[in-house]
């Protein structure tokens, strides 16, 4: 289908490589075009780059508002574009949350399993009755917070990251993809392979800081693009589904707190079965859950590239 605003698929293409390559391209202007002195932290490491992350982003979010055909400019307007709303806000956070944590299913499992290993120890050693149990595992819980509070990395995995990538990588792109005339299955598509490639600068760090071989680093690298490119695309769904950017960034925030699903243990095939069962779940979820009514008030006048979702999927 031929784009009727008149943004063409060569530039709104052109235009979501810039950004990509501007995201990564940025982490490194400190020290090649700035040449500030090293970081004598990890900790200054880390803001520097949350800083350039911050600047990539507000000039994809400019770029993006320049370059799409809106008829309007209002702040409100464009905002909603880029899927940042307060409407529905609950169903866009607990939705695609509850769908994500579906896939790790097994990984429940197992935790649940070495909870039970450790209470049934606790108890073996005469340590006290259960409630001294669930006391002592929620105050390691709240340590647990209070370190990941203060930890810069975590600031990066759980905040910094998730904002910046989502806004770049879905609240910029697919707008500009989808009134580009491109349809939404190449969307979901096109836009995680810019994500993955996006990644590539961490074979460097990979390969230069932990001293690990080329054929080595270039397995772990390719394991995160795999998996980039398939968490890439579940995101881009919700988001064009939901009209919401919220839903990505909190699927995007557990992955990262969850890690690669648990998919089985030698000791118990518990986990394999859940892992199995929360799979089949979330397939057959995965659609009615993410239905755009459930998100959204009206479905006959929604911005750019929501209205453009709407009557493709009338069709």
């Amino acid at each position: 289908m031929e784009p009727e605003t008149g943004l063409s698929k060569p530039l709104a293409v052109v235009a979501c490589a810039t950004m990509a390559f501007l995201y990564v391209a940025i982490l490194y202007a400190p020290t090649l075009i700035l040449r500030l002195p090293a970081p004598s932290s990890i900790k200054e490491f880390m803001i520097r780059r949350f800083i350039c992350a911050a600047i990539s982003s507000f000039i994809s979010l400019v770029l993006c508002a320049f370059l799409l055909p809106l008829r309007k400019r209002e702040a409100t307007y464009l905002l909603g574009v880029y899927g940042i709303r307060l409407d529905h806000f609950w169903q866009a956070v607990v939705f695609p949350l509850s769908l994500t944590s579906l896939m790790y299913a097994g990984s429940f499992v197992f935790k649940s399993l070495l909870l039970v290993d450790s209470w049934k120890e606790h108890m073996h050693q005469g340590e006290g009755f259960f409630f001294d149990f669930v006391k002592a595992i929620l105050q390691n819980f709240l340590a647990g917070l209070s370190s990941t509070a203060s930890n810069v990395l975590a600031w990066r995995n759980y905040v910094v990251a998730p904002l910046t990538e989502e806004l770049v990588f879905r609240a910029c792109m697919i707008p500009l993809l989808l009134c580009g005339g491109f349809e939404i299955y190449v969307v979901i598509l096109l836009c995680p392979i810019l994500f993955s490639l996006a990644h590539l600068n961490h074979w460097m760090e990979i390969y230069g800081r932990q001293n690990y071989s080329l054929l080595k680093a270039f397995m772990v690298v390719g394991l995160q693009l795999g998996y980039t490119v398939i968490f890439g695309s579940y995101a881009s769904f919700l988001f064009i589904r939901t009209g919401h950017l919220v839903a990505p960034i909190v699927a995007h925030i557990f992955c990262n707190f969850m890690g690669l699903p648990m998919l089985f243990v030698r000791r118990t095939g518990m986990v394999s079965l859940a892992f199995i069962a929360g799979a089949v779940a979330f397939i057959c979820l995965l659609c009615p859950i993410t239905q755009p009514h459930l998100y959204n008030d009206g479905t006959d006048d929604c911005e750019c590239w929501h209205g453009y979702f709407r009557i493709q999927a009338r069709n």
